[in-house]
Formats: C-alpha cells, sequence, structure tokens
C-alpha cells in the first residue's frame, strides 16, 4: 500500500471509475484545458490538478470542458444522468451553488420522487469547499449543511484521502445524485491508500479513536483536528472516542448516539458557519435521545457567524482550530 495524497486519491477513482464502466464521464470547467488554444493538451485538471491526466486517456468525448456557466453544465449533467450516463460534474467552488442550486435541489434531487420511483439520477457534483487557504469570502465556505437540509440528495465529506477514494467510487456508483466536498486545504495531505477500487458505504460512521472519556463528533477536515486534540489529551489521561460521520446524507445517527451515550460528554465540531450547521442537528439528535446519558452539555466549536475572512491571521482564528477544539473537550471532560 503507498502513500497518496488526498488528489491523487480522488484521481484514482475517478479513473477506475471511467475504466470500470464507459458510461462515467467527467465534466467541469478547465478539467481538460487547451481546447480552442495554442498550448498543452490537459494543461490544467482543474484549479487543482484533480483531473490532469484523465484526457490523454479517456478523450474529450469522457472528459468534457465546459464554458463558466454553471447553471448550464450542472443541468446538463443532471439531464444525462437521468438518460443513462453516470456523470461527475465539478463545481469549481462550492460557492458558486448560488448560479446552480436550481438544477441541484429542485431537478436532479427530485426526479426519483416526482417520476414516481421510476426514475434513477446517478450524479456525482464534485465541489470544494473550506477555509485555510486566504482564498476570501467568496471561495471558502462550508455550504453542506445546506444541501444536507435537501431530501433526495446524499452528501459526502471526506476526511482523509483514504476515506476520499472509497467514498468518491461509492458516489459514482450509487443511482441518486450526490454532493461530494473536498476540502481545499487536504490536497496534499498523504496516508496509506489501497492500489485497487474499493468502496465505504455510505451512512455509516468511522471511529477514528477510541475512548471513555469524552464523544468528538467532527465533519470533514474536522476530524484531522480532533484527532490531534484525542492524541494529545490522551497524554493526559483523557481519552476521547472521534467519530467521524463520512457522510452528512444519510447520517449515521445510530452510532452518533450510541457513542454519546457511553462517555456521557460530547463536543461537536463543525467548519460551517454556527446557525443551523451539522453542529446543532446532531447536538438536538442527541439531546433528544440521549438527554439522560449526559453528564455534561454538548459543547459546538464552529466558527464565529461571520464572512470567512480574507487575511490569513484572521482566517486563522476563524476555524475551529485544534486549541479550540481541547479547550472545548477539557472543558466538558472537567464537568
Amino acid at each position: 500500500m503507498a502513500k497518496k495524497s488526498y488528489r491523487q486519491a480522488i484521481n484514482e477513482a475517478l479513473a477506475a471509475e471511467m475504466r470500470r464502466d464507459e458510461r462515467v464521464i467527467v465534466m467541469g470547467e478547465d478539467i481538460a484545458g487547451g481546447m480552442g488554444a495554442p498550448g498543452e493538451q490537459d494543461a490544467w485538471g482543474g484549479p487543482m490538478g484533480v483531473t490532469k491526466g484523465l484526457e490523454p486517456e479517456f478523450g474529450r468525448d469522457r472528459v468534457l470542458d465546459t464554458p463558466i456557466t454553471e447553471s448550464a453544465f450542472i443541468g446538463a449533467a443532471a439531464g444525462a444522468a437521468a438518460t443513462g450516463l453516470r456523470p461527475v460534474a465539478e463545481l469549481m467552488f462550492v460557492d458558486f451553488m448560488g448560479v446552480c442550486f436550481d438544477q441541484i435541489f429542485n431537478q436532479a434531487a427530485k426526479f426519483r420522487y416526482m417520476f414516481g420511483g421510476k426514475a434513477v439520477t446517478p450524479l456525482v457534483v464534485r465541489t470544494m469547499y473550506g477555509a485555510g487557504l486566504s482564498a476570501a469570502s467568496q471561495h471558502s465556505q462550508c455550504l453542506y449543511p445546506v444541501f444536507t437540509h435537501i431530501p433526495g440528495l446524499k452528501v459526502a465529506l471526506p476526511s482523509s484521502a483514504y476515506e476520499a477514494k472509497g467514498l468518491l467510487i461509492q458516489s459514482i456508483r450509487d443511482d441518486d445524485p450526490v454532493i461530494f466536498f473536498e476540502h481545499k486545504a487536504m490536497y496534499d495531505d498523504e496516508e496509506d491508500v489501497p492500489d485497487e477500487s474499493y468502496t465505504i458505504p455510505f451512512g455509516e460512521a468511522n471511529l477514528t479513536r477510541e475512548g471513555d472519556d469524552v464523544t468528538i463528533v467532527a465533519f470533514g477536515r474536522m476530524v484531522q483536528f480532533a484527532n490531534q486534540v484525542a492524541d494529545k489529551l490522551e497524554k493526559d489521561d483523557i481519552t476521547c472516542t472521534v467519530v467521524d460521520p463520512r457522510t452528512t446524507s444519510p447520517l449515521d445517527e445510530d452510532t452518533i448516539i450510541e457513542m454519546a451515550e457511553e462517555t456521557g460528554r460530547v463536543v461537536v465540531v463543525d467548519e460551517a458557519s454556527p446557525r443551523c450547521n451539522m453542529a446543532t442537528d446532531v447536538s438536538a439528535l442527541i439531546t433528544q435521545n440521549a438527554f439522560k446519558a449526559l453528564k455534561a452539555p454538548i459543547k459546538m466549536v464552529t466558527p464565529p457567524h461571520v464572512p470567512v475572512p480574507f487575511a490569513a491571521d484572521l482566517e486563522k482564528e476563524y476555524i475551529p482550530s485544534p486549541e479550540k477544539i481541547e479547550a472545548a473537550v477539557r472543558e466538558v471532560a472537567a464537568a
């Protein structure tokens, strides 16, 4: 098993599924490059180089550069999915969802229901999210709670390279529309990833750490921060269970509730804005189903309710940091 980056793991998943199933196509802005202009073909591979290498192998019939019109190509992808293809469309930044949201939440998400269960829509929308690269407030938001709210959509949040490959392959094989969130600050993160294809089922949380004192539920990149905190606090005899839900829709409610009941102390870490985010949803879930088991109030670690700052110092302060997570865990552990 070789060490691979988050970027490479996603690229491998795309290539493997395109080889396995000729109905799989990818489409998006600058994912191939060079079209209609002098210069190297396959020059870009998207803004982060994730799809680089696909165009030479699969050609422009299956690696489709699109105009800068998200409403058009996301709508085209939804239609292609409804008529037999398995498109993977790249919405460059999730912040651009406003341009094509109707095509996702009011069309693709509703096809199966509106057609009496007879329609399938095997559409994957890959998109970047998150702060940490000074990309400013129009390119750094965590909008997965918005998509989680919509019935008919599945939402995946891989927390590592291994998770990214398995969840993306599962997404492509799924017959429902999936919004696949890739944290832009994680593309160079590396870990052991198998060369062969594998899937990670939706709706099954992963316990990345196990302990007796505090349960930390974290999403996406925040899982890495939670793991760092759990490893550090173990030296002080505070042991933590870290729950990575992997998908927010479907959400593995049973595991979250079970782990909350086992420790009786819970910290929820979410990079999304604090109003109506996953931290509030999970806190309500635990309070409703495991209130009697709680030994302390649930603590939520989130950003402030402000746009993501551009200035590096302010952005660093905005992000839920390991230090903030540690302080929250210590507080509930002492209660």
